[in-house]
């Protein structure tokens, strides 16, 4: 199973369509904690489904179980916390929410998990997408950018 991810800054709409249509990849998993928000240019969750389905032929889904919490997001934004101790917090998170056992894999068979992050070294894509490939076994994890 393969399992894609892609952050949307600091690409300009024209790379990050590319890049999914050549994924070949049929739905985009918005993890975003507020997908709809102003800062998100192209990516705004109306806008998004809209681009997807006309420029890639992709569905759009949100599945905010992958979102860290409000505290958790702030920590790390504008508290600039410590990402090991995000880290550690934020699977722990995936670990309480169960989404190992409680996600449809056939949801994210082929799909790209997308959030905001330009690279995924320290965003939560990462740690959603390494969760469920240690809980899986089968999954390879492909970063678009």
């Amino acid at each position: 199973m393969n399992l894609y991810t892609i952050g949307f800054t600091k690409k300009p709409a024209y790379a990050f369509f590319r890049l999914l249509r050549e994924s070949g990849a049929r739905r985009l998993v918005d993890i975003r904690l507020r997908p709809g928000g102003q800062l998100s240019g192209f990516a705004k969750q109306g806008d998004l489904q809209y681009f997807l389905r006309e420029l890639c032929g992709m569905d759009y889904v949100h599945m905010p179980e992958f979102s860290p919490t409000r505290p958790m997001f702030d920590g790390i934004r504008k508290l600039h916390r410590h990402w090991p101790t995000y880290e550690r917090e934020f699977l722990a998170l995936m670990e309480e929410r169960r989404v190992a056992e409680t996600v449809d894999r056939e949801a994210l068979a082929n799909a790209v998990l997308l959030c905001s992050e330009h690279s995924p070294e320290r965003c939560h894509r990462r740690l959603v997408a390494e969760h469920l490939q240690q809980a899986w076994g089968d999954v390879e994890v492909v970063h678009l950018g």
